[in-house]
C-alpha cells in the first residue's frame, strides 16, 4: 500500500503548506535529505489550540495536535521532494512542547507525530526522535514538530 493509499485510509488528506510565519522557509532539500521547519498544529492557516501542556492542554489533546503537525510536516516535506511518494523514510523527529511546570509526559505527546508517521509510511515512518519541554512556542502554540527526511 503507498503512502498516499494509508493516508486515504486513515480518512486524511495531504494538507497545503503552512506558509512561513516569519523569514524562513517551510523546508529545504539539501541531497538526499528533507529538513523542515518546526510545524505548529495549523488548520486551515488557524492554529488549532494555544496553551501550556499539562494546565490548559491535556496530554491527549496535545497527542492530536502533534498529530497535525506532523501532518504538516509530511506536506511540507512532500513539497519539497516532489510527492510523498518520494520519501524514503524519515530520519529524526524532534518535537517541542510547551510544558507547564512540573509536566513530564513530553515523549507521550510528541507520540503523537510518531506515529502519524508510522501510519501513513509504514516501517519507513519510524525515526530517531527527541521530545524536548519548553517554556513557550511561537503563537503560544502547545506543540512544534520538525522532520528530516531521506528522499528520492
Amino acid at each position: 500500500m503507498t503512502a498516499e493509499e494509508r493516508l486515504a485510509e486513515l480518512g486524511l488528506t495531504l494538507p497545503e503548506v503552512v506558509p512561513p510565519l516569519a523569514a524562513y522557509v517551510p523546508a529545504v532539500r539539501s541531497g538526499d535529505h528533507v529538513y523542515t521547519s518546526g510545524q505548529l498544529p495549523i488548520v486551515d492557516g488557524k492554529l488549532v489550540a494555544t496553551g501550556k501542556v499539562g494546565a490548559e492542554v491535556d496530554v491527549e489533546d496535545a497527542y492530536e495536535l502533534a498529530r497535525v503537525c506532523a501532518l504538516n510536516a509530511l506536506a511540507a516535506v512532500a513539497s519539497a521532494a516532489g510527492g510523498l511518494s518520494n520519501i524514503v523514510r524519515v530520519v529524526k523527529v524532534v518535537g517541542f512542547v510547551a510544558s507547564a511546570p512540573g509536566f513530564t509526559g513530553q515523549p507521550q505527546v510528541v507520540n503523537g507525530a510518531s506515529d502519524l508517521l508510522a501510519a501513513v509510511l509504514g516501517e519507513a515512518g519510524r525515526h530517531a526522535r527527541s521530545a524536548v519541554g519548553v517554556a513557550v512556542l511561537p503563537l503560544d502554540a502547545p506543540v512544534e514538530v520538525e522532520v528530516i527526511a531521506e528522499v528520492r
